[in-house]
């Protein structure tokens, strides 16, 4: 059975660790305490209740998906998987850590893939002697329910590594695009911030209302969700670092984080998540 560690097993990564299980991989769910892998396994296993209530899995496939997933606080405990996917928090140094420990413990043959939204790949691959063997898998939140896998390459990242990580997101049911040069914010997450940014500051300067500029891009647009709701569900704060990793990358003002977000993060209204950002839940 083929085997994926995810590193980290806050929503992204227990939503990558129960895709991963969905489809018959062997999953090692690892975060740094006992509490986060807990709470990374009760989200796994809320999700999978929701897949079998709405009619969309059977319990037995939901437990036998459940059974596929361990627990650790080892990051050892990655040594021997095909591909590890790092999930954690989007922030360069915590990721350049880890993969400096992943360059140590990981299998040769491994690839060592990060989930980052923002940050360039040749960055994070800097960190480890083995650069060709990393690639951006962004996978988006719900992991469960989301379709897309946005695929980066890093300045040395191969072809067979490129293959592999492609291989491996349409196995657990992913549609894949792929991003030649990852530039800060590569295709998705730079075109969502620069919306998202104007959007804030239409708010912030007392243009439109939220729900107007939600409602104007849903049916001016056609988006399915506005971009302050996008925001809402994506996490406030997770908007504010890829717009600052952004702009610390381009020096592109229309990148540069707006106050209301810096004062919301600092609020703790940060979506869905707290049960306030743009909107009440």
């Amino acid at each position: 059975m083929p085997t994926v560690a995810v590193i980290g097993a806050g929503l992204m990564g227990s939503g990558i660790a129960q895709v991963a299980a969905q489809a018959g991989w062997s999953v090692v769910l690892r975060d740094v305490s006992d509490d986060a892998t807990a709470r990374g396994r009760e989200t796994v296993a809320k999700s999978l209740a929701r897949f079998v209530a709405k009619g969309t899995t059977t319990q037995d496939d939901a437990d036998a998906a459940f059974e596929r997933i361990s627990l650790t606080t080892d990051l050892g405990a990655a040594a021997e998987s095909d591909i590890v996917v790092e999930a954690v928090f989007e922030r360069l140094d915590v990721k350049t850590e880890v993969f400096a420990e992943l360059d140590r413990i990981a299998r040769p043959e491994a690839v060592l893939a990060t989930n980052t939204s923002a940050i360039p790949i040749t960055r994070i691959a800097a960190a480890t002697q083995r650069p060709e063997s990393v690639v951006g898998t962004h996978f988006f939140s719900p992991v469960p329910m989301m379709q897309l896998c946005e695929l980066v390459r890093g300045y040395k990242t191969s072809d067979e590594t490129l293959a592999r990580a492609r291989k491996f997101a349409e196995s657990v049911g992913k549609t894949c695009i792929v991003v030649n040069r990852d530039v800060a914010g590569f295709v998705t997450t730079r075109l969502i911030a620069a919306l998202v940014v104007e959007a804030v500051k239409l708010v912030e300067s007392g243009v439109a209302t939220v729900e107007d500029i939600d409602t104007a891009c849903k049916l001016g647009f056609g988006h399915a969700m506005g971009p302050l709701a996008t925001a809402d569900l994506t996490g406030v704060d997770i908007l504010r670092h890829a717009t600052e990793n952004i702009y610390a990358e381009t020096h592109d003002p229309k990148f540069a984080p707006p106050e209301l977000l810096a004062r919301m993060v600092t609020a703790g209204d940060l979506g869905r998540k707290t049960g306030k950002g743009f909107y009440s839940y």
